[in-house]
């Protein structure tokens, strides 16, 4: 592919920008040579990868990440059997420290198939070996005490040997006798030996072997006969330093080459993830998105905006080619946007086709093309002694031939620099060869002629950039279907040009250019009206969805409150239904009591139970004052008769009057053995259908026919129960009974093998509430029925 559309489009600048957010010197270098990809496929499946660690980015933020390099050197060097220095084995582990962190990236938040997941799962990070190369090399220069054990001793021998001859010296340097010998009282190293620093002509007062002299001569570094046993020590336990260093070294560089061909596979996938993150976050500078990539030679950008102009300045536009029309003419007056427009119809495919996302709506679609023939700018060279239309002409020549199927050719004032007349014929003739020759094409003039050859052939399309004429500044918007004008007699006028001038320019102009000018002047004012109207429909639009989406919130607000309150309601209602429940039990157990106190007698039981159900039966209802306004959907009795039946709206019960309201308005009511006061207004009519809720028998079992006049509260139904539970339900359905005042319930047991019925009978003998017992008759369930008579 020609590469010069590559500083001529500045995607060469967009690419540098990507280099500087590469991380490793390895990924700077691929992404500067980076070539586009040659199909729609590879070019659909890298756009998606760059997409992929976009989302990612957004998602979880920026991985843990460093910058490292030649590490391929590096593991092959050991896979050799070389020796890895201290930093090379630093840079190993900034490596596996990288991989760590980008596979706890990769795993930060819950997602589907990645097209990059295979870059992720090729990342094998070694933790162990990362935390001993970390904590046993402190820096390029030095390992650390902590190493191995050896080296630890080693190094500890070393500091007291070092002690003891500094301690010796000190004495020397410190001694009144022998002070006077020295030229300076300290002591420094000659070779790795500690040596002190002696006048030349005092060399026979201090004993001992001479290491070094000064420039001059009047100074001679001895080392003291009483160090140099220590001093030799030293030496010796420094090599064996040094040995175990290296035998330190050796297991780390074998460990590394240990993990080749792995190791290799890993980094090339870290660079690779390198280079898409630099393409991501690229993407996030510009709010770029990833477009559709078309399969046949057309492309679509909506919206789409050049990457290097100021993101609050740039216009957005909208740019098709190759779908009804495969060459487009843009019209307008100079600095209007024209080459601005040009630019980023090529810039923003041959990002896409580098794997970069582009910053237009991602509805938009590009194209993978095979060339980029591009002719922008002022071509002229004084070398080459080349004027304007020389230069373009060149330029021309050579895309003339290599323009085809699958190629985009951008021209820049096509037919510029020479005579009018001539020039215009000449643009023609290029434009006619090279959609000949399949190209899609995209040129800028201001010859009229060109504007009537779009208006005239089909598949050529005029498109014009807007001009504000009152500010003489342009807005860069492009229509597509209308050529523009040039508008150089208003521009001449706003800018301070005789009116006089203009009118005699007007007349010099033929009248062929006058009809047109009418024409393009009467196209503009439709251009306008069509924009007001568009302007009032998109602000319709705009005003409805924004309607519809406040109805629709408001519509959710309702159902969500309604969940909540009805949610809240059922809370109540069961915290109602177990509060009753308690209470009834408890009542219960009081009157059990009662009933074991034998002491008492009859009618002092009797009025204690009466005692306990009152007191009982006003908390619960004073339990239910504050769940009042919940029950008003209701319509209240205006009056009542003794012996009716009504129920008490508060607490959805049954109940028959007993007296006729009082001067308070308040009715006495009877709910089973209860008796108790309840307003007027607290009370309704029974619901026609209202029935107590029947247990359901056990799947696959019969229900038996029973008497269809009893109540369902007169009946316990016990058919799949174990005896244990039989018994416990049995004993609970009495008691409640005792307390509604009913006189015969019906145990069913069904007939079976007759073992629960045995059983349930076998309890109810001592049982204290029953009076007696049978089995039920015909029409009562039979054997399968247990009719109980309660005291």
């Amino acid at each position: 592919m020609e590469t010069a559309y590559r500083v001529t489009l500045e995607l060469d600048k967009v690419i540098a920008r990507a280099v500087q957010l590469c991380a490793c010197r390895e990924t700077k270098e691929m992404m500067a040579a980076i070539e586009p990809y040659p199909t729609p496929e590879e070019e659909r499946w890298a756009l998606s990868q760059t997409n992929a660690i976009n989302s990612l980015l957004i998602k979880n933020g920026s991985p843990r990440f460093g910058a490292v390099s030649d590490v391929r050197r590096i593991a092959a060097h050991a896979v050799k059997g070389g020796i890895l220095s201290m930093g090379e084995l630093l840079e190993v582990a900034a490596t596996l420290r990288n991989f760590a962190g980008l596979s706890q990236w990769y795993g930060m938040s819950d997602h589907d198939m990645l097209p990059v997941d295979d870059l992720f799962y090729a990342l094998s990070p070694e933790p162990v070996l990362e935390r001993q190369i970390t904590e046993s090399i402190l820096s390029p220069e030095e390992m650390a005490d902590t190493a191995s054990a050896t080296l630890r001793d080693l190094r500890r021998k070393i500091r007291a040997t070092e002690d003891s001859i500094r301690t010796k010296l000190d004495n020397i340097i410190k001694n009144s006798t022998t002070n006077k010998f020295l030229q300076d009282a300290v002591v420094s190293l000659r070779n790795g030996r500690y040596v002190v620093p002696v006048r030349a002509e005092y060399r026979g007062e201090i004993g001992g072997i001479i290491h070094d002299v000064s420039s001059t001569g009047a100074t001679i570094f001895v080392e003291p006969t009483a160090v140099v046993e220590a001093n030799a020590k030293i030496m010796q336990l420094r090599a064996q330093e040094q040995e175990e260093i290296t035998r330190i070294l050796s297991a780390f560089s074998s460990q590394v080459a240990q993990m080749e061909p792995q190791f290799s596979h890993s980094y090339e996938a870290m660079l690779q993830i390198d280079l898409l993150l630099a393409k991501s976050r690229l993407a996030v500078e510009q709010n770029a998105f990833m477009p559709e990539v078309s399969d046949n030679h057309s492309f679509s950008l909506k919206r789409a905006r050049h990457p290097l102009i100021d993101k609050k300045k740039v216009v957005p536009v909208d740019i098709a080619l190759g779908y009804e029309y495969d060459t487009l003419v843009i019209t307008g007056p100079n600095t209007g946007g024209k080459t601005v427009s040009l630019k980023t119809a090529g810039l923003l495919n041959a990002m896409a086709q580098h794997g970069f996302l582009i910053p237009a709506h991602e509805s938009s679609k590009v194209c993978c093309f095979e060339e980029y023939l591009v002719d922008i700018g002022d071509e002229q060279s004084i070398e080459q002694s080349l004027s304007t239309f020389s230069g373009h002409m060149k330029r021309i020549t050579g895309i003339l031939e290599l323009a085809g199927q699958g190629t985009l050719v951008l021209l820049d004032e096509l037919g510029a620099g020479t005579d009018p007349a001539e020039g215009a014929a000449l643009a023609v003739s290029i434009l006619e060869r090279l959609r000949r020759q399949g190209a899609l094409l995209m040129a800028t003039t201001h010859y009229a002629e060109l504007k009537v050859y779009a208006l005239e052939t089909p598949g050529v399309v005029n498109a014009s950039c807007e001009f504000d004429v009152e500010s003489l500044m342009p807005t860069y918007k492009l229509s597509v279907g209308v050529p523009g004008k040039s508008n150089a007699f208003l521009i001449s006028a706003k800018l301070g040009i005789p009116e006089e001038i203009i009118d005699a320019a007007r007349a010099h102009m033929s009248n062929d250019d006058k009809r047109l000018d009418s024409v393009l002047a009467q196209l503009d004012d439709l251009k306008l009206q069509l924009k007001a109207a568009q302007d009032d429909a998109e602000q319709a639009r705009s005003e409805a969805e924004n309607a519809l989406a406040s109805a629709e919130k408001q519509r959710d607000e309702l159902i969500r409150k309604g969940e909540q309150e009805l949610a809240e309601a059922r809370r109540k209602a069961h915290d109602l239904i177990q509060n009753v429940q308690n209470e009834a039990y408890t009542l219960t157990d009081e009157l059990r009591k009662l009933q074991k106190e034998e002491k008492i007698s009859a009618s002092q039981r009797a009025v204690r139970a009466r005692e306990i159900a009152r007191k009982d039966t006003e908390k619960i209802l004073s339990r239910t004052e504050s769940r009042q306004n919940t029950e008003k959907n209701y319509v209240p009795l205006k009056e009542v008769s003794v012996g009716q039946e009504v129920v008490i709206a508060e607490l959805n019960q049954l109940a028959t009057v007993t007296a006729r309201p009082d001067r308070d308005g308040l009715v006495e009511v009877r709910a089973g053995i209860l008796k108790t006061k309840v307003p007027l207004s607290g009370l309704r009519a029974p619901d026609k259908m209202q029935k107590a809720p029947k247990r359901q028998p056990p799947r696959g079992q019969t229900r038996l026919h029973l008497d269809h006049d009893r109540k369902a509260s007169m009946e316990l139904n016990l058919l799949g129960y174990t005896v244990e539970e039989a018994l416990a339900e049995t004993d609970k359905f009495i008691d409640s009974a005792v307390l509604r005042g009913q006189q015969t319930v019906y145990i069913i047991h069904g007939k079976g093998t007759g073992a629960l019925r045995a059983a349930i009978q076998k309890h109810l003998r001592t049982h204290k509430n029953v009076k007696s017992f049978r089995l039920g008759r015909y029409g009562e369930g039979e054997t399968g029925v247990t009719v109980v008579e309660l005291k």
